[in-house]
Parts: structure tokens; sequence; C-alpha cells
């Protein structure tokens, strides 16, 4: 069932081993994956945070008593899956660095401004039609020492939870025409010009709000020839 699942990923999914992407030697398992029994508690409907899901949540500019510096922006898609069909109720979280490039985790310690009115992570969940919508600020592109000049375009972060935490899907959402994409070995892991091309979202004038923010709109697929690109969708250890 896997495989059929997957008809689409052998040659197009990423190598868990990309020597381009430095860490991944780091990053993925090098020994048979052990199959466990699933508990109860990551069966269940995931539920995220200290109470429901408000208005904020998905409003990453207004989340603080000021507002965070950037440009700001609507970006919003419909959720379905390979046959069409939009998925209403799943659990959409983002996260990304401010406008300077830069996370509020106390790990990313580079040279750039950390802006005390962003601290950069939404939820929210889809609505009867699949759609999830969050505004937000356009994040910078930021170092990384993989390689000499390393830098990662700009990006958001996006997980799905469905309808378990055992279905957990995690992925990156790109911007259309950064100069950054021919250098970027993260991006270019996916070696499927096509695939990679899923990743990026499009410019979307109706989502754009007048005066006040561009919009951008980013389907995700999750099942299909045209799913969206995972990090779970890696070949395990001896597949092709």
């Amino acid at each position: 069932m896997a495989d059929l699942l997957r008809r689409d990923g052998r040659g197009v999914h990423p190598d868990r081993d990309f020597p381009a992407y430095k860490s991944t030697a780091l990053r993925h398992p090098k020994r048979p994956l052990v199959p466990l029994h699933d508990p109860e508690t990551e069966l269940t409907a995931p539920f995220l945070g200290s109470g429901p899901i408000g208005p904020v949540d998905a409003d990453l500019t207004a989340q603080h008593a000021g507002t965070p510096l950037g440009e700001r922006i609507v970006v919003t898609g419909q959720v379905r899956d390979g046959n069409g069909t939009p998925l209403a109720g799943q659990l959409v979280e983002v996260w990304q660095a401010n406008a300077s490039g830069r996370y509020a985790q106390a790990e990313d310690v580079h040279d750039a401004p950390l802006d005390p009115n962003f601290t950069g992570v939404g939820r929210c969940l889809t609505d009867e039609h699949g759609v999830y919508r969050f505004t937000t600020v356009k994040p910078g592109p930021y170092p990384w020492r993989n390689h000499d000049k390393a830098w990662r375009p700009a990006h958001i972060h996006f997980s799905l939870f469905g309808t378990a935490f055992a279905a957990r899907l995690i992925t990156q959402m790109y911007f259309p025409g950064d100069p950054l994409f021919p250098y970027d070995p993260v991006m270019h892991s996916v070696t499927d010009p096509a695939a990679r091309e899923r990743m990026v979202a499009a410019f979307d004038l109706d989502a754009t709000v007048d005066q006040w923010a561009t919009g951008y709109h980013w389907d995700v697929v999750l099942r299909g020839p045209e799913r969206t690109l995972f990090e779970s969708d890696l070949p395990r250890d001896g597949e092709g």
C-alpha cells in the first residue's frame, strides 16, 4: 500500500543523504527503522497550544502589542487529497524567520535583528472548503554555514496534522522569483523540476488586501502525482 501511495516518489523525492546538504549526514537514520505500536495519545485528534485556536493564531502580525516590521503578506490555499477533494478540519501550523531572516528561537544567533513584535509561529484549521489562511510578514533569507556564502531562500515551514499526531507532514513553501533558488542544496535535493515548482507559491491578486498586504496562493496536495513534497517522503534505507 505504501508503494501505491508513493508511486510518484521514486526519482522525485530527495535521498536521505544528499551530500550537498551537509547536515543530512547527521539527520537521517542509518539503521533499519523499528515499528512501534501507536499509543492512544498518538491516534487522537491533535490539540496543540494552551487552548482552542483563536483568531490571532492565524495572524502572526497581531500576536504582540506592536506591529512587526517587514512586508505584510497573506498566504492562503487549499488542502486536498489526490482526487481533488478539499479536506476540512486539517490542523495547519507555520513557523518562519522574521523580515530580517532571523528566527525567534534562542538557537538562532546569527547577526540579524530580532523583532520584539514577531514570534513567527501560527496555526489554523482548514474551513469547510479545505482552505487555510495566514497573515504574516515575508521572511528574509538567512545564512546557514552549509558551504561558502550559503544563504537559504525566503521560505515558510508548514506542518499538517490531519486527524492524528501520527499523520504529521512537514514541508516548506518558497516565494516566486527568488535569486537564491539555483544555489540552495535543500531545494535542489528535490531533483525533479516539476516537484520543485510545486514548492513555490504564486502571487495572488485576489488574496491581496488593498493598501494593506500582498497575497500569495499555495495549495497542499496530500496524495497522487501532483502531491506536495514532504520531509517524510524520503526513501528508506535499501529502497531505490
